[in-house]
């Protein structure tokens, strides 16, 4: 699953014309032609003895609290199941295996096991052992460990409510059809709540945000003083103004949404762990040099931790091929000008994602948070 990473960093083939992204050329084809969701939509319905993780998933997420929710996973380890779903690990397909991760992030995130390490003797007092040795087989099989964050959890749980009617990209279709969660947070018949509603942003702005990618597959290499990055840099700062208007537009919803209070505290615990940052904006910060510095943690690379290895690959490289564009910062001119607005540009952005998140993670009752 952790491919090597790749010499140069590839830009995506262009798509039609509409958006302002979309006629600057791609260089060269790049394996990341949907940024980080899935080639393919999500699996929504498992088969076999997989059937009854989905299940038990959807039981523990809408659990009335945490309690509940570990209740069900005890009584799921002494019966049995956990084991047996561990013996059968290695016979699922990539997709499928993708789609059992999504189900062990959910179960571990509702119980309150978002920051154990399932392979650490220490976990085996926090959390139930078979389940432990459950998400460290599916972790081995999807060749990452760190999958309980937000890649997980909103990318790989969205899909279309309806069947397409040809083959398209999971990109295309969260940007022109309704999308359902494969596994929802919110009790079956009743609208979605907060925490699937932040998702849902989450999928959509990675949706939205593919041109995003194909700007930085644009940028990476360039001379500061080649003529077409200035156009790059003012495409991305439209691009990511659009992006934060795509979240803005997400925020009604989200503030009319029920949540029970339990899951405020998923919300926050996932944040506080670097587990909600969206992979759009990473790819940003290493075009432009921003990001990455939490308290307590190293820098980028520790947000980038919940990310595939591939995925990770592809962003330090595109990180090393933007250093000449980063010069920028430090010059005079048209063009650092309008680099310094991109900079301000996705801090407008991360700051309007961090309300949504604070909004989503607000006690029931307590008061709305405003998202700029």
């Amino acid at each position: 699953m952790a491919p090597t990473a790749p010499t140069t960093v590839l830009a995506p083939p262009a798509e039609p014309t509409a958006d302002p992204a979309a006629d600057i050329p791609a260089p060269i084809p790049d394996p990341l032609v949907h940024g980080f969701l899935p080639a393919r939509p999500p699996v929504r319905t498992m088969g076999g003895t997989w059937a009854w993780l989905s299940e038990l998933a959807g039981a523990i997420a809408t659990a009335p609290d945490r309690g509940a929710a570990r209740a069900l996973v005890a009584d799921a380890g002494r019966e049995g199941m956990l084991t047996a779903l561990r013996q059968r690990v290695s016979r699922l397909s990539p997709r499928n295996a993708d789609a059992a991760s999504l189900r062990v992030a959910v179960i571990a995130a509702a119980c309150g096991w978002s920051g154990l390490d399932p392979l650490a003797p220490g976990s085996r007092h926090a959390a139930d052992p078979a389940f432990l040795d459950l998400w460290s087989a599916v972790a081995h099989r999807v060749g990452h460990q760190q999958f309980v964050a937000l890649p997980t959890l909103a990318l790989l749980n969205w899909a279309p409510e309806r069947k397409p009617r040809r083959h398209l990209p999971i990109d295309q279709l969260a940007r022109t059809e309704p999308l359902v969660p494969v596994v929802s947070w919110s009790p079956e018949g009743r609208p979605l709540g907060r925490l699937d509603r932040l998702m849902l942003a989450s999928t959509r702005l990675e949706a939205h945000g593919i041109w995003l990618f194909r700007l930085a597959g644009t940028l990476a290499g360039r001379d500061p003083g080649d003529a077409s990055t200035g156009t790059a840099l003012r495409r991305l700062v439209r691009v990511q103004h659009a992006l934060r208007a795509q979240l803005q537009s997400e925020a009604a919803a989200l503030r009319a949404a029920p949540e029970p209070e339990w899951q405020g505290t998923v919300l926050a615990e996932l944040a506080g762990l670097g587990a909600l940052d969206p992979p759009v904006f990473q790819a940003a910060d290493a075009v432009l040099g921003m990001g990455g510095r939490r308290a307590g943690d190293t820098g980028r690379h520790q947000l980038r931790r919940h990310l595939p290895a591939r995925n990770r690959a592809w962003l330090s490289a595109l990180e090393r091929h933007c250093v000449p564009v980063r010069t920028l910062a430090h010059r005079g001119g048209p063009d650092a000008a309008v680099f310094r607005e991109a900079r301000v540009s996705l801090i407008a952005l991360r700051r309007t994602y961090a309300g949504l998140v604070r909004c989503a993670a607000r006690p029931a009752g307590g008061p709305l948070t405003a998202v700029a």
